[in-house]
């Protein structure tokens, strides 16, 4: 594995994951979410006591997810492949977290889990075309 092109490709698909969480999670899904929160209370925080930090973290480390698998195993190197696998990936990934929250918390609905699921998975198609795109523009 060129270790050159998994952290470049990683650290600007980190980028792109955070802008674009902020799109999906931020603007576009926002009130839906909010609106099919459980009965958990408190759980959501304001723009204002968002832990920034964490978010960049989090970004970074699902883009270094995809990085390596593309990487690493699946050679993919141009954006509609990195979109695509990156799609598929994300949905397994947040498939696997959103059932199992969904069974022993109240953070969601089902519907919520459902929306959240579909958020995820239009992360995983940017992060993973990003990635991917930039894999290409490094291998050459």
């Amino acid at each position: 594995m060129n270790r050159k092109r998994f952290y470049i490709s990683g650290l600007v698909g980190g980028v792109a994951s955070f802008f674009g969480g902020y799109l999906i999670y931020g603007v576009l899904f926002a009130q839906v979410l909010a609106k099919n929160a459980g009965t958990a209370s408190g759980v959501a925080r304001n723009p204002e006591q968002m832990v920034w930090w964490s978010l960049i973290l989090g970004s970074l480390f699902m883009s270094l997810t995809l990085s390596y698998i593309f990487n690493k195993w699946s050679k993919v190197n141009n954006l509609f492949d990195g979109a695509a696998d990156g799609a598929f990936i994300s949905f397994l990934i947040a498939a696997g977290y959103d059932f199992t929250m969904y069974g022993n918390s109240n953070l969601y609905t089902l519907k919520g889990t459902l929306i959240d699921l579909v958020a995820a998975t239009c992360m995983g198609i940017i992060t993973g075309a990003v990635v991917g795109w930039m894999n290409g523009r490094l291998e050459k």
